[in-house]
């Protein structure tokens, strides 16, 4: 039987460290984030920690199912937002919005989150996603900077450095669970640790050669080699964090590993999977900030149960009105949002410091098109949910000339305390959607 150690029991008479561990013979258990905790924790910094979680869908949902027909809190429910009604006070629909120049048809997703301008120009470079932009400034305080995710597909990813690389995303949750989730025993640890050592032993050596190139190189080639070493000495600094957080136990959860689907076609499962894994790294605090890329382009025939899709995705959302097509797309639509409807529940189901982890976690759902079937890149499907804002029900601008998406990007990352009035294209912040005071 597991008993607490001294400094913990006497913890419990004011508020509790939120590292809290409970000792026994060799083993030490991780706490989750408890009521008891917040009391100290609001002493010191953020009371509890607010987190983000964007998901790209890069075939979009047919608009006129999607989008409510007219604004504001009464707004009379889309056919498909009322498979999401019980949370309805929770999240905002906008309209009329996009990324300013983000043009090119499908190449556009690998801008949702970065809102770079013509992806699809030969000459593109993209610049830093909004998790890696938070990852940055904050994911030190967690297990893992970031997590990025993605359901059938390749390289394609949602999340980009601020050099403009992909970073590579993972496809399986069992494999995430189990970074998460299970501990090595001490020979494996120990491995890891040295592991990290070996990385850091190598840094420093390629940092002493290549400095010796300063003396015989021109000014462009220095300032290439300053940004190298300031890629360098970030990496030095995640090892280091990555080294401390080897030694920490991971924390335990009741859930058992996850299992992949194989096939591609069971689309709707892995989505599902991705999201209960999601649930748990908030819930865990082991991250803050997490992409999910929905490859749809990449996906084939997909399977739903009691249904007939007899066509691939793709093929269906470039549906020249073929009400064949339409009707199997609906189906597919209709199996997101009853997805994102689980999603918020498992959410709104867990307490946290008074709170919901809905009331504490950004859930962004939208795609880079507007329309699939017209490759049209503006007046992009989006759906803003939970942390910690005055939710106003349809938000509307004009269809014709868009509002700015990364404005919604800088009230998420000043609701996450990240100081700052500027991201991409933006002009300022979300107008017409407020923070709540805590």
């Amino acid at each position: 039987m597991l008993k607490t150690s001294e400094p913990v029991r006497r913890s419990f008479q004011g508020a509790m460290s939120r590292r809290t561990l409970l000792r026994g013979v060799g083993v030490s258990l991780a706490l989750p984030l408890l009521d008891a905790m917040v009391p100290l924790a609001r002493a010191q910094t953020a009371p509890v920690p607010r987190r983000m979680f964007a998901i790209c869908n890069n075939l979009g949902l047919l608009p006129a199912e999607f989008f409510p027909t007219d604004a504001g809190p009464g707004y009379t429910p889309s056919p498909y937002l009322k498979l999401l009604e019980a949370h309805r006070k929770d999240f905002t629909v906008l309209s009329g919005v996009s990324h300013p120049n983000v043009d090119g048809g499908h190449p556009s997703d690998i801008s949702f989150l970065t809102a770079a301008p013509h992806p699809a120009s030969s000459s593109f470079r993209n610049t830093i996603s909004l998790d890696q932009y938070v990852a940055e400034r904050i994911g030190i305080q967690t297990r893992f900077p970031s997590l990025t995710l993605a359901v059938n597909t390749g390289a394609r990813s949602l999340s980009w450095t601020g050099n403009g690389v992909a970073i590579p995303p993972e496809q399986s949750a069992a494999s995430v669970f189990r970074q998460m989730f299970i501990q090595g025993n001490a020979k494996e640890v120990e491995a890891k640790i040295a592991e990290l050592d070996t990385g850091r032993s190598i840094l420093d050596a390629v940092s002493e050669q290549v400095r010796d190139l300063e003396l015989s190189v021109n000014a462009s080639d220095r300032a290439r080699l300053d940004q190298y070493f300031t890629s360098v000495r970030d990496l030095e600094n995640r090892l280091k964090e990555s080294a401390g957080w080897e030694l920490k136990p991971k924390p335990v959860v009741k859930e058992p590993e996850p299992q992949d689907p194989t096939n591609p076609a069971q689309y709707m499962a892995k989505v599902a999977a991705m999201y209960s894994l999601v649930r748990l790294a908030f819930e865990t605090d082991s991250t803050r900030a997490v992409t999910l890329m929905l490859d749809s382009v990449s996906t084939p025939v997909v399977e739903i149960s009691g249904a007939t899709i007899s066509d691939g995705y793709h093929n269906l959302s470039h549906h020249g009105k073929s009400e064949a097509k339409l009707s199997q797309l609906r189906l597919i639509d209709t199996w997101h949002m009853r997805l994102l409807a689980d999603l918020f529940k498992g959410l709104k189901g867990v307490q946290e410091g008074g709170e919901t982890l809905l009331d504490r976690s950004m859930i962004l759902y939208g795609s880079n098109l507007g329309d699939a079937n017209a490759h049209a890149t503006t007046n992009m499907p989006t759906l803003f949910a939970g942390g910690g804002f005055k939710h106003v029900g349809h938000l509307a601008f004009d269809r014709n000339q868009n509002y700015p998406l990364p404005n919604l990007f800088v009230s998420m990352l000043q609701r996450m305390g990240i100081e700052t009035a500027k991201f991409a294209s933006s002009t300022g912040t979300m107008s017409g959607l407020e923070m709540t005071k805590a």
